[in-house]
């Protein structure tokens, strides 16, 4: 028998919370429930396999608790979706920047978000392939377990930072597009700008270290990574 996906639900509103319990429950779903980030922060989530924030709540929003639980090694990799009242651009992109898998608009339907739920948790199934690890002098990246490693050192990276380098270094010589990248990593009905990218590849190059000069800019053309 197929084990339970366990969704995480974040968010003050008890009644909103209380009704995508049940119907995430009702799917076949394992469902908490936390009603602060401060709650989550205290929190076991590890075995969590998709979270659904909200981004409006008390003194830590849901874009803060995002950038906290990405950058914890054990939390890093779980999927977030944010499901908000905040309907701007700016909003979005930087949801996104964060390493959220997708970004739901309040009102929506219970419809909605479990097709969206479903979507991310099968897109997170399908991207751990059997033999995942490229070593690039003291740069060690493993799709299986979703680790890198600089000279030793456990680098923690957002969801889309790590998909994007994976899609680079398992890819050497070959140059990106932008389109291209937003086609392999953010799945079709998600609008992303082509600047998200840019961030995300700057953060990585940071992150990189001296390693971060392998991944290469050709202007007017995208990015790869060479050795």
């Amino acid at each position: 028998m197929d084990v339970k996906k366990k969704i995480l639900v974040v968010d003050d509103e008890d009644t909103l919370c209380e009704a995508l319990r049940f119907n995430l429950e009702v799917e076949g779903f394992d469902v908490a429930v936390a009603h602060s980030a401060e709650e989550v922060l205290v929190m076991d989530i590890a075995d969590v396999d998709l979270i659904l924030l909200d981004v409006m709540m008390g003194q830590i929003s849901g874009f803060a608790l995002a950038q906290i639980l990405k950058q914890r090694p054990d939390t890093a990799n779980i999927p977030i979706i944010f499901c908000t009242a905040k309907d701007q651009e700016d909003d979005m992109v930087a949801g996104l920047n964060i390493g959220a898998d997708d970004y739901i608009y309040k009102p929506y339907t219970l419809r909605n978000v479990i097709a969206r739920v479903r979507t991310v948790l099968r897109r997170a199934r399908n991207d751990a392939p059997a033999a995942p690890v490229i070593r690039f002098e003291g740069l060690e990246v493993n799709n299986l377990k979703k680790t890198c490693f600089v000279d030793g050192d456990e680098v923690s990276l957002p969801r889309k930072e790590f998909e994007i380098l994976w899609l680079l270094i398992s890819n050497i010589g070959t140059v990106f597009t932008r389109e291209q990248i937003l086609k392999r990593i953010w799945p079709d009905e998600v609008v992303v700008l082509d600047r998200v990218i840019d961030v995300n590849i700057t953060r990585l190059r940071q992150k990189l270290g001296h390693y971060g000069r392998n991944i290469i800019t050709r202007s007017g053309f995208g990015y790869g990574f060479k050795i």
